[in-house]
């Protein structure tokens, strides 16, 4: 029995064969999950219906397995339909989930081209895409090292 709150079988599997640098992206629903990914990922969709799952609940769930060491958002537009006045609502819900999981991890904006860059590596391990409806909700994990 599993003692962290990551229950769903294919996602323990993907990160337990995962190491140090590898990443996940657990992308929204708007995301381009199919052909935005690394080639070695596998994609898990999750989007059962809207708002159902959303990003921050996955991020809850994959903190309590693996240690993170780094923590990238899709930086928000500053022009145009998209564009936001500040940081996005779900970004405040992200920094309560890392220090709720005893984290000492700031978020990093990259720019929306960069991040999708940042994605399509080789070290990209896993996409859990959510149903999330939140603009600017993808946030890319770095997996860190276990110390215990």
């Amino acid at each position: 029995m599993l003692r962290h709150k990551l229950i769903h079988p294919e996602i323990n599997a993907i990160l337990a064969r995962a190491g140090h640098h590898s990443t996940i992206l657990i992308a929204d629903g708007n995301y381009p999950a199919l052909n935005k990914r690394g080639p070695n990922a596998d994609l898990i969709s999750l989007n059962l219906m809207p708002g159902v799952v959303t990003c921050n609940q996955v991020l809850e769930a994959i903190l309590s397995a693996v240690p993170v060491e780094a923590v990238q958002t899709m930086q928000t537009e500053t022009e145009g339909p998209y564009a936001l006045d500040g940081d996005p609502p779900v970004w405040d819900d992200y920094r309560q989930t890392i220090k709720n999981a005893d984290l000492d991890i700031e978020l990093q904006p990259t720019e929306k081209w960069e991040f999708y860059n940042a994605v399509e590596t080789a070290d990209h391990v896993l996409t859990v895409q959510t149903a999330d409806q939140q603009r600017y909700a993808n946030i890319l994990l770095t997996i860190g090292v276990r110390m215990d």
